[in-house]
């Protein structure tokens, strides 16, 4: 299951401000070093460069194709890296002082149990900043598994959309009180406005549906299966998000938890 960068900055606005405001509550003044885990293309962690430029900063994520974005960003920010690594393979450094991950673990369904060994291996005083979508229960993931499990394609999509797989803000706090950490955890819905036809299928096509899409891909290299799922989808969509005079209102509710070690 690759990922496409085009695609998925095609809403690089929208996608940024979680982003951003995770990152603004980190309270680390000059860390030695700063990781981005499931850095994609590269373009938030960059800032990250910019707000402490003495820090050596490490991007990291498992897809080439995002990292292949990533890498000319280097030429204008010595301090910056990046590395292909598995989120699930990651392990901190003693001088690892801030960690950022911004909708990335909630593709790692393991990641509520790495998180105490994460937490116990970083340094005094280190910073641990997250950021997951917490729309799972929304129209838009509702009816895409819906849509799975009804049509024609139900057997090859049996499996393929996972449950919630992210704890609510008074999780993720107790998690992080739990192992040494002072921790904040809150929740925000963002009222998007999307421009454009089918706005939130095309969003969606960046993220969330990208399993979808791969195993109809492989199952019917043709694409037909997949374009009569979308076409159906896409229907469903409309009623759940009608367009109005101004675009598409999408609301996104994104769940945030930042926390220094005592």
């Amino acid at each position: 299951m690759r990922w496409d960068p085009a695609r998925y900055a095609a809403f690089s606005d929208e996608r940024s401000r979680p982003f951003h405001d995770l990152v603004a509550q980190i309270g680390r003044e000059a860390p030695r070093r700063v990781v981005d885990l499931g850095c994609g293309p590269g373009a938030l962690t960059a800032t990250l460069s910019e707000r402490w430029p003495s820090a050596r900063v490490v991007g990291m994520d498992s897809s080439a194709d995002m990292l292949a974005q990533a890498e000319p960003l280097t030429h204008r920010h010595p301090g910056l890296s990046f590395e292909r690594r598995a989120i699930e393979d990651w392990a901190p450094t003693p001088e690892d002082d801030v960690v950022v991950t911004n909708a990335a673990l909630q593709w790692v369904p393991t990641h509520t149990e790495l998180l105490p060994g994460w937490l116990a291996a970083m340094p005094s005083g280190s910073w641990f900043a997250m950021q997951v979508p917490g729309n799972f229960d929304s129209p838009s993931h509702a009816l895409m598994r819906a849509v799975a499990a009804e049509g024609p394609w139900a057997s090859t999509l049996e499996g393929v959309l996972r449950a919630d797989p992210v704890l609510d803000p008074a999780g993720y706090l107790e998690l992080f009180e739990d192992n040494g950490f002072a921790a904040t955890a809150w929740e925000t819905i963002y009222a998007q406005l999307l421009p454009g036809e089918d706005p939130v299928l095309e969003w969606v096509r960046g993220t969330g549906l990208r399993p979808v899409l791969a195993a109809l891909d492989t199952a019917d290299p043709s694409g037909a299966t997949t374009a009569a799922f979308e076409a159906e989808y896409a229907e469903r969509l409309r009623h759940a998000y009608p367009a109005g005079p101004h675009g598409t209102v999408f609301p996104f509710r994104r769940v945030f938890a930042v926390a220094h070690r005592r």
